[in-house]
C-alpha cells in the first residue's frame, strides 16, 4: 500500500525511466520491516538481482542513487548509518522534511514527542559522550520544560504520568527510536541516528575526529580541556594501523589505546539494544583470551590486529552512505551545549 502511494508520486515527476520491481522490491523492504542491518539488505539486493555485492559494489551504489534521486521528488531518502553502540550498520528511508506537517504522520501523541525530545537532549548534552541516559533519570524528566517558551504548561504535559512515560519508552525502544542496554539504560536507537543526523549537526552536537558523523556514544581525549571525541570503533580502525602514533589529533595527549596481543582471537562487543539475537549458519562465535596489553608495554612479537571495522561502503555525496558533516565550531568540553 505505502509503495502504491510511492509510485503514483512517481508518475507525475517528470520524464525519468520508471524504477524496475528490483528498486521497487529493496524499497519496500525497507517501508515494511523498518531499518535493516547491513547484512539483511545486502542479501535482498543479491536475491533481486543474482548479483553478489561483494563483485558488484558499482551497481550496489548505482541502483541507490537511482532510487535517491526518485524518493527526493517526494523529500525522503534511503541513507545508511551506524549504531554507536555496537557498529553495525543500517539501511533505512527517511523523511528529509521536519515540518509541522509532517509530524501528522506520528503515531505518537504530542506529550509523547515532548518526552522522545527530552531524552534525546539528556543523552547528546551528556559531556561524557557515554551516549545513554539512566532509566530512572528518564522517568524523573519533567515535561513543563519541553513546552512552548509561554509561561502556560500545556495540561497533558502536567497530567503525564509515570506510567505513560513507562510505556511510551516501551513503545519507543519496540520502534527502534531508542534502545534499552542490559544495565538498564536508555539510548539512541538506529532510527534516530538515521532520522536525525540533520538535527545533531544543527544542534553542533560535537562530531567524531575521524568520520565527522556525530559523537553520540565515543571516547575522550584524556586532556579534559581538550574536545576530541571518536567513535569507538573509529579509534580501533585508526590506531591499529601500525605506523599511526597513539595520540589525540588534536592536541597531541598520549591517547590510552587498549590493543589484543597476537595469539587473541576478537569477539566483538555486544551492547544489548532490545533487538533479537542473531541467528543462522552465518554467525560464528568469536573467543577473547583474558590478556590485554597497552600498547607501551606488549611484547616484541605481538602486533595490533588488523581486523577492519570501517564501512564497506564508500562515502560519497549520493545520500545513501553515512555522509560527512561540514566542519562544526570547535568547543571544549564542558562548554558543548545544544542551542534551543
Amino acid at each position: 500500500m505505502v509503495l502504491h502511494w510511492f509510485q503514483e508520486l512517481f508518475s507525475y515527476c517528470g520524464e525519468m525511466p520508471p524504477l524496475s520491481w528490483r528498486h521497487h522490491t529493496l524499497i519496500q523492504a525497507l517501508l515494511s520491516r523498518g531499518p535493516l542491518k547491513e547484512k539483511d539488505f545486502d542479501a535482498i539486493f543479491s536475491d533481486v538481482t543474482g548479483k553478489s555485492l561483494d563483485s558488484h559494489q558499482q551497481l550496489f551504489n548505482e541502483y541507490l542513487r537511482k532510487i535517491n534521486m526518485e524518493l527526493s521528488y517526494v523529500q525522503f531518502e534511503l541513507r545508511a548509518c551506524r549504531n554507536q553502540y555496537d557498529s553495525g550498520v543500517f539501511y533505512g528511508v527517511v523523511n528529509t522534511v521536519a515540518d509541522e506537517q509532517s509530524k501528522l504522520g506520528s503515531k505518537y501523541t504530542v506529550p509523547q514527542i515532548a518526552f522522545y525530545k527530552a531524552i534525546i537532549e539528556a543523552i547528546v548534552l551528556d559531556h561524557t559522550a557515554q551516549g545513554t541516559i539512566s532509566n530512572i533519570k528518564a522517568l524523573n524528566i519533567q515535561l513543563e520544560n519541553q513546552g512552548s517558551s509561554s509561561s502556560q504548561v500545556p495540561t497533558a504535559f502536567k497530567n503525564f504520568s509515570m506510567t505513560q512515560k513507562e510505556k511510551t519508552i516501551r513503545e519507543l525502544v519496540h520502534d527502534q527510536w531508542l534502545c534499552a542496554t542490559s544495565d538498564g539504560d536508555i539510548g539512541l536507537g538506529v532510527r534516530s541516528f538515521l532520522d536525525l543526523r540533520s538535527w545533531f549537526h544543527n544542534n553542533q552536537v560535537p562530531p567524531c575526529d575521524v568520520c565527522n558523523e556525530s559523537g553520540i556514544k565515543a571516547d575522550l581525549c584524556p586532556n579534559e580541556s581538550c574536545s576530541v571525541r571518536i567513535h569507538k570503533y573509529c579509534l580501533q580502525a585508526k590506531f591499529s594501523q601500525q605506523r599511526i602514533e597513539k595520540v589525540c589529533p588534536g592536541c597531541g595527549t598520549q591517547w590510552p589505546y587498549v590493543v589484543m596481543a597476537k595469539a587473541e582471537v576478537i569477539e566483538e562487543e555486544e551492547t544489548a539494544v532490545n533487538q533479537p539475537p542473531p541467528r543462522g549458519p552465518h554467525m560464528r562465535k568469536r573467543q577473547r583470551s583474558s590478556r590485554h596489553v597497552e600498547e607501551g608495554e606488549r611484547e616484541s612479537n605481538s602486533q595490533p590486529s588488523g581486523r577492519q571495522v570501517a564501512v564497506k561502503v564508500d562515502y560519497d555525496d549520493n545520500g545513501f552512505v553515512p555522509s560527512q558533516l561540514p566542519g562544526t565550531k570547535r568547543a571544549t568540553r564542558n562548554s558543548a551545549r545544544l542551542h534551543r
